[in-house]
């Protein structure tokens, strides 16, 4: 044992250091790499931004494209990249320069001084053309082989294979193709500006070359609407379009975007609003503000796209429940092509505060779908309060209305507005109305209600005339709590009816109510509400969207004027 040797002290501490220098490495280094690459995103990202917002391009990033595609540049396949929305561009993160330099974008305005304002040549570009899209000379689809092949006008959406494309071709006259009769040419603003310079304001000598059927269309899109699709909305709005007439309405309000139908002819715009009823009401009430600066005669026609929960009104009016995308942007912009004009009833909803000293202005509201107290606003109160807190958690349609119903099933418990009668009075045309016992009142001006609820018909299976959007009338209707919402949404129950008005006045006479005018809710103290009519608006329906309910209504109601036309013919006797 004595003879054994001892390791020196040192030679320990010499393998503990070897093993500390090794644990710090293998635990610093991955966090050196996570930083190195993180400030190297950052960079690229900078510099991306940088490039951005110097160019003339539209630039959006993205991950990952939809469908193959290849860089317009260099002619690589790329998974992801940069695109442009106005016309169409796809590059890869390094050619972004190149292609800035490259291509150009699309031409808002033309330049006078180079070259005739009504001769527009067509505008290509190689490369990525749509899918099924096909050759406007051999009639063969384009863009079927794995390269970057063919072109596609970006104005007219025209495609053609390499091989087909002749010097005449890209010389030729672009029409603009199948939407010609939405689309502002470039050559219109230019014309329009320099007028303008003249002090001239003759804009239908101009449109007169554009044709009778030209009814330029201005989109105005929320972005964080509903299901948050109004971002991808504007740029494909943009391709298919003149960029200048696509607005996102968080950036720009309505009451600007708006102007642009003074350099139209009279009567002769329509605006696309897409968002839910809210951004239509904004819209809306921008259209009165138009009319109080005197600029009726250049009010445009209202279609929608409905991209909100409820969309009620967008539904009233033949353009469905909601838009998910199902069916492509080329498509709606045909739907607004066929869609008809007609009026929409807007109300004026004052609210006068009650007390002795109280000196405060009524609070005023524009109504064009509905006003109820009760346990609906109650339920739209609740919500309203969770998404002001975490408005990212509220993108999805379908959850939207899981907390609807969360806030239903838990007011069927607590029965919040019970007693409703006790608190309230209620006169219709100056009449009072006697009430049971209800928890709720609502006041309609459009047929549907509570995200596609026909109301005031309820089950269909007493004979009421069906409430219509353009007859100065209003429906009021109660409702014996939340279960008895949920029994009418699926047809199990009717609502009380207590009739139609041209005027409404409410009395809270005690407590705290919650309301809500269009989904906007609020807790209100005793006040006097009322409900009286304001103006019209001109909107679009569009028929082809009619849902089983309207054509059952619509089938009830022609089944009543037969049953009419019978008896009449029963009790007069015919002459022979």
């Amino acid at each position: 044992m004595e003879g054994e040797k001892r390791p020196a002290p040192y030679e320990g501490l010499f393998a503990d250091g070897h093993l500390v220098l090794w644990t710090l490495c293998s635990v610093l280094l991955p966090v050196f790499i996570t930083f190195w690459c993180s400030l190297q995103r950052s960079r690229r990202q900078l510099h991306r931004r940088d490039i951005f917002r110097k160019s003339k391009h539209g630039w959006r990033d993205t991950d990952l494209f939809s469908q193959p595609t290849y860089c317009c540049v260099c002619a690589q396949h790329i998974l992801l990249g940069a695109f442009c929305d106005c016309c169409g561009l796809r590059v890869d993160e390094g050619c972004l320069k190149k292609a800035d330099k490259r291509f150009p974008c699309k031409e808002i305005m033309l330049k006078s001084d180079s070259r005739a304002l009504d001769a527009m040549p067509h505008h290509w570009i190689r490369g990525n053309v749509p899918l099924c899209s096909y050759c406007v000379v051999c009639k063969q689809q384009c863009g079927s082989q794995p390269k970057l092949c063919d072109y596609r006008c970006i104005w007219c959406q025209k495609t053609v294979h390499d091989e087909c494309m002749k010097n005449s071709l890209k010389n030729e006259k672009c029409d603009f193709g199948e939407f010609r009769n939405l689309i502002i040419p470039p050559s219109y603003l230019t014309s329009i500006n320099q007028m303008r310079k003249d002090k001239k304001t003759d804009y239908a000598v101009l449109a007169s070359k554009l044709g009778r059927q030209w009814t330029p269309l201005i989109i105005l899109a929320n972005s964080r609407s509903g299901t948050n699709m109004g971002e991808g909305l504007l740029g494909e709005f943009r391709i298919l379009l003149n960029p200048v007439q696509v607005f996102d309405v968080t950036k720009t309000p309505p009451i600007k975007a708006l102007q642009l139908c003074t350099l139209l002819p009279c009567h002769s715009a329509r605006v696309l609003v897409c968002g839910g009823d809210g951004t239509v009401g904004w819209v809306l009430d921008a259209v009165d503000e138009m009319k109080i600066k005197g600029q009726e005669k250049y009010i445009p026609q209202v279609a929608v796209l409905p991209l909100g929960t409820g969309n009620d009104l967008s539904n009233t009016l033949g353009w469905g429940t909601g838009y998910a995308g199902e069916v492509p942007v080329a498509q709606v912009l045909r739907n607004v092509m066929e869609a008809d004009a007609i009026k929409l009833d807007r109300w004026k909803v004052q609210v006068t505060n009650k007390g002795y000293y109280n000196l405060r202005k009524p609070k005023e509201f524009t109504m064009n779908n509905y006003f109820s107290v009760g346990p609906d606003a109650l339920m739209a109160l609740h919500f309203h309060a969770h998404r002001e807190k975490a408005p990212s958690l509220f993108s999805s349609r379908i959850l939207n209305k899981a907390v609807y119903l969360f806030y239903g099933t838990k007011d069927c418990l607590v029965q919040e507005c019970k007693d409703l009668n006790k608190k309230v009075e209620l006169e219709l045309d100056g009449e009072r109305v006697e009430l049971p016992n209800l928890e709720g009142i609502i006041v309609l001006n459009i047929g549907y209600w509570g995200g596609g609820c026909r109301l005031w018909e309820g089950m269909g299976d007493e004979t009421y005339p069906l409430a219509r959007h353009d007859d100065g009338l209003l429906e009021v209707v109660g409702v014996y709590g939340s279960f008895h919402c949920a029994q009418i949404q699926v047809k199990l129950a009717n609502p009380f009816r207590i009739g139609q008005a041209h005027t409404v006045r409410l009395i809270l006479k005690c407590s705290m109510m919650p309301m809500q005018v269009d989904g906007e809710p609020w807790a209100q103290g005793p006040c006097t509400v009322t409900i009286t009519h304001k103006t019209h608006a001109l909107m679009l329906y569009f028929s082809g969207e009619q849902t089983d309910e309207d054509i059952s209504s619509t089938s009830d109601q022609e089944d009543r004027k037969e049953t009419e036309l019978t008896d009449e013919e029963i009790k007069t006797p015919q002459s022979y």
